[in-house]
């Protein structure tokens, strides 16, 4: 009898961030113990089929030809814990996975539209739940729910996609009397710096919102924090969560944006941060904050801006998953707090399996 968990790796994906997520699916596959563990890969492709047998990895990486399974329906017995193709193909898991860790960086993965799959299948897996995951994933709301719950964030205003292309001088206006310059300009759901700009001046905004919006139908202006440095928290845990020791990045361009974050040499991150004590503390507290405003579980990155001149801080947003390649902020900041990528990847098994006997005691019947 096989006593390994069966764990299945889901990665790939129809977003922005498919190649980050490939680089720390790699990673993720590489590491966990095949001595604890079987392991599943299971790729998606940008245009959303499923990749069940095979290396769906290295397809994925030489978009090469591979058999495919359509999108996937949850069987939604935990007895069975398969997903199965709708039509046409023998392709298919027809054997159980005891739990899931998904590597989908961005929209239709780091949203919670695939957590509801894992739900309605009754699949253990590992992050944050439906709700954590969509609150983390829209800017827009992400920062409304920190509001409410007291957890400093700069000021910013939301821009929809079709008031930008049918009313531009209004938009202009608005965000020119409510934010000013310089600022910031994101699709409000993805990540990675995808699509994200800074504007100096009026010159610069329009092609950011541009930008912007060939990403998202919804976009986030936001007041830029001048004279700043980037800190980030790894949060680990369910209901008791902890944060490591805080992490700085100093990018190489003007912001940490996707080229300084996996192209371009010279972004620097520095293990721990140089804080004062207190400040570094505030920064802890202020993650597990954002990490429990939202009802994450297992894991987040929690990124802050800290004002050099007053020591402000600002929490910018919560990565519900974050990159997780070895040269990633939120390995890197666990292994620095004592925690290697191994032992890592066993907590956060051990707390998706947790999660789930938990959500389990919930009654589900009236009678």
């Amino acid at each position: 009898m096989n006593s390994k968990l069966r764990v299945g790796v889901v990665f790939g994906g129809r977003s922005g961030e498919h190649e980050v997520s490939l680089m720390s699916a790699s990673t993720i596959i590489e590491t966990l113990d095949r001595d604890k563990y079987e392991v599943v890969p299971i790729g998606i492709t940008k245009d959303g089929e499923w990749l069940l047998s095979g290396d769906p990895l290295r397809t994925l990486k030489e978009t090469a030809p591979a058999d495919r399974a359509t999108a996937p329906v949850a069987t939604g017995r935990e007895a069975t814990r398969t997903l199965i193709p709708v039509v046409g193909t023998e392709v298919s898991l027809q054997q159980a996975l005891d739990v899931v860790i998904p590597v989908l960086h961005g929209p239709y993965g780091e949203d919670g539209t695939v957590q509801g799959l894992f739900e309605l299948a009754q699949i253990p897996y590992v992050g944050a739940g439906v709700l954590a995951s969509a609150v983390g994933m829209d800017k827009a709301v992400m920062k409304d729910v920190f509001r409410q719950h007291g957890i400093p964030v700069v000021a910013s205003v939301v821009v929809k996609r079709k008031a930008w292309r049918r009313q531009p001088d209004e938009v202009l206006a608005e965000i020119e009397e409510g934010i000013g310059y310089p600022c910031f300009i994101k699709p409000a759901n993805l990540g990675s710096s995808v699509g994200i700009s800074k504007a100096h001046h009026r010159g610069e905004l329009p092609a950011a919102l541009d930008k912007a919006s060939e990403y998202d139908r919804k976009i986030v202006v936001e007041q830029a924090v001048e004279n700043c440095r980037e800190i980030e928290v790894s949060v680990l845990g369910n209901d008791d969560a902890m944060a490591s020791l805080p992490g700085e990045i100093v990018p190489c361009h003007e912001f940490y944006d996707y080229a300084a974050k996996y192209i371009a040499e010279g972004s620097r991150l520095i293990i721990p941060a140089a804080l004062p004590a207190e400040t570094a503390r505030e920064v802890q507290r202020l993650a597990v904050a954002a990490f429990q405003a939202v009802d994450c579980a297992g894991m987040a990155r929690v990124d802050c801006f800290v004002t050099r001149d007053s020591g402000q801080i600002y929490v910018n947003e919560i990565n519900t998953i974050p990159g997780f390649t070895r040269i990633s902020m939120y390995p890197k900041l666990w292994e620095a707090s004592g925690i290697g990528i191994g032992e890592l990847l066993d907590r956060l098994i051990a707390l998706a399996m947790e999660r789930h006997e938990d959500k389990k005691a919930s009654r589900t019947s009236y009678r």
